[in-house]
């Protein structure tokens, strides 16, 4: 493991550690709301409090299968594999969910926008995914209730060549599978 995985590991426990509970308004069963399927998305990428923000997820209501798509994606940076500050809880509420239901398993399914090489692609959507599978593992999943694929720019969420839709397609989504 390479310093900066550590260093971002380390990083992310003591930010779990110190998460605060935001308000946002709420649905019937507990998520919250936002219209569109790019709510919040902007020509800069996915922005704060837009699809699958942090401060909107609450174990008890979202974690697992039941979960709410917005809380079940992950979404990168352009060319990176580092997991962004606003979805760390969501990761963390994930793997509490699954440490508490060890017959639970997810399949974490990497994804690209459609730049670089079929091949570069497809290893960054792996790197993602296996940056998702660690924080749910440092949550207390096991190993054994995880599966990683990568789908590279094969799978993507939104079909344009701009901004908006490769930040949308940068991601990886936390399936839960039977």
């Amino acid at each position: 493991m390479s310093v900066k995985n550590v260093l971002l590991v380390l990083m992310m426990v003591v930010l779990a550690g110190c998460a605060s509970k935001g308000t946002k308004e709420q649905d019937d069963l507990g998520y919250g709301t936002q219209s569109g399927p790019a709510a919040g998305a902007q020509s800069g990428g996915v922005s704060q409090g837009s699809v699958g923000a942090g401060s909107a997820f609450d174990d008890s209501a979202a974690a697992g299968p039941r979960a709410s798509a917005r809380n079940r994606t992950v979404y990168f940076d352009f060319d990176s594999d580092n997991i962004k500050a606003e979805y760390r809880e969501i990761v963390a509420g994930h793997g509490r969910y699954l440490a508490a239901n060890p017959g639970v398993k997810v399949r974490l399914e990497g994804n690209t926008d459609e730049r670089g090489s079929r091949e570069y692609n497809i290893g960054l959507g792996e790197r993602r995914a296996q940056a998702v599978k660690q924080a749910l593992l440092l949550q207390g999943a096991a190993a054994s209730q995880l599966t990683t694929v990568s789908y590279g720019e094969e799978r993507p969420a939104a079909t344009g060549s701009d901004e908006e839709s490769w930040a949308l397609n940068r991601r990886v989504e936390i399936v839960y599978v039977p």
